[in-house]
């Protein structure tokens, strides 16, 4: 196993009714600004849930944060928190918003441009605007880690970065919150989830056991509660069990001590940039067939993950290519598409825009092995199509 640390100071209060505690994990006296999305927390009841339990706290507003967080827009903020001299920041939303407010806690005080700690990839170590989160929509775990992805609209790149100041101090995660979500994002969030788990899972054999059950545990709860809760969001066992697999998805444990891949996600993070694609869905898209072009350093744990999660028999070279389908085979249960070409017409120069992109910018030698080359890019984007 490898050498590693493990850091998660986030509190999670996990369950029904917890937002009742809301008022207590704020440290008295706060100047708040409550971040969110485009206006479902209103619809849903958990904006008035959220004023409710602020009584006491001046708290300030601020919506429109998108469904992928634009630097453009999370800079207006930081113009608020100075004027308004905010001193707490509480995000309520899905991934997003959070990713957001980490990237507004980590600006407001940042001794430079902002717009440096995308594109130079600045870790916030310090100096961070203390913040909690509220979560709405389980999928990306940016409830209890302190990565965050934000876009620029301007040069349409999405960039992600994080430190070990950009935590959360708490996360409120109730599950009945999904009740009133529209099915799709309910899909996006088991599949976004599932890949969470595989970037860091689906490597090539290692001495991290504990590590590879805990992840196997997470896909196999994803593929049994998945398409349920998708039907049946109300259902609290279901409901619960989505929630938590998303937060225990992406919160650093099943990654310490591993090698890790994420070359899917940087490859799905263009796919959204330019098409607004839906990040799950790019991760669909461009996940299996990854594995497909790099499948002799990948097929030794494809075939683990084919025995384990689908039991499937057979050599290691038939196991591991009916994984791989079989993986394609549940993101299309979801119902989600794995086609470039079923989101957008405009796909043929998309594998060369993405290689001179990331020519660009140095990143030549992506995935575990550092062997996913631009011309193999190429090859994983094509296939895509």
């Amino acid at each position: 196993m490898l050498n590693f640390e493990l850091y998660n100071p986030t509190k999670l209060v996990f369950g029904k009714g917890q937002i009742e505690k809301l008022g207590t994990l704020i440290p008295a006296g706060a100047k708040i600004l409550l971040a969110y999305g485009g206006g479902s927390i209103f619809k849903n009841g958990i904006h008035q849930q959220t004023i409710d339990n602020l009584k006491g706290f001046e708290v300030v507003e601020f919506g429109g944060i998108e469904p992928n967080p634009h630097f453009e827009t999370l800079m207006k903020a930081v113009e608020i928190i100075k004027a308004e001299k905010i001193d707490f920041i509480l995000a309520v939303g899905g991934g997003s918003v959070i990713d957001g407010v980490k990237f507004i806690s980590a600006a407001v005080n940042f001794d430079g441009n902002p717009i440096d700690i995308l594109q130079k990839h600045i870790l916030i170590t310090e100096n961070a605007m203390p913040f909690g989160t509220i979560l709405t929509l389980p999928a990306t775990g940016s409830e209890m880690n302190s990565g965050y992805v934000v876009t620029i609209k301007a040069t349409q790149e999405k960039l992600a970065s994080g430190g070990s100041a950009l935590f959360p101090k708490f996360s409120i995660c109730d599950p009945t919150v999904i009740q009133s979500l529209p099915k799709r994002q309910l899909q996006n969030g088991v599949v976004d989830a599932f890949t969470h788990v595989m970037e860091q899972y689906l490597t090539y054999p290692h001495e991290g056991y504990l590590q590879d059950r805990i992840a196997e545990g997470i896909l196999q709860t994803l593929i049994e509660v998945g398409p349920k809760v998708v039907e049946n969001p109300s259902d609290y066992a279901l409901a619960s069990n989505f929630m938590w697999s998303c937060t225990m998805a992406l919160n650093g444990l099943i990654a310490k001590g591993v090698p890790t891949d994420w070359a899917t996600h940087m490859i799905g993070h263009e796919l959204t940039a330019l098409y607004d694609i839906d990040h799950a869905r790019t991760l669909a898209i461009i996940g299996p067939n990854l594995y497909r072009v790099v499948f002799e350093t990948k097929k030794e744990k494809l075939a683990q993950y084919g025995k384990r999660i689908f039991n499937l028999e057979g050599t290691v070279d038939e196991i591991a290519n009916e994984a791989i389908n079989k993986t394609v085979e549940f993101f299309h249960i979801m119902g989600i598409d794995t086609k470039l070409s079923q989101y957008t017409e405009d796909y043929s120069k998309t594998a060369d825009f993405i290689v001179d992109r990331f020519d660009e910018r140095g990143w030549k030698a992506m995935g575990e092995k550092q062997n996913i080359t631009l011309d193999k890019l190429k090859a994983i984007v094509e296939l895509s199509y």
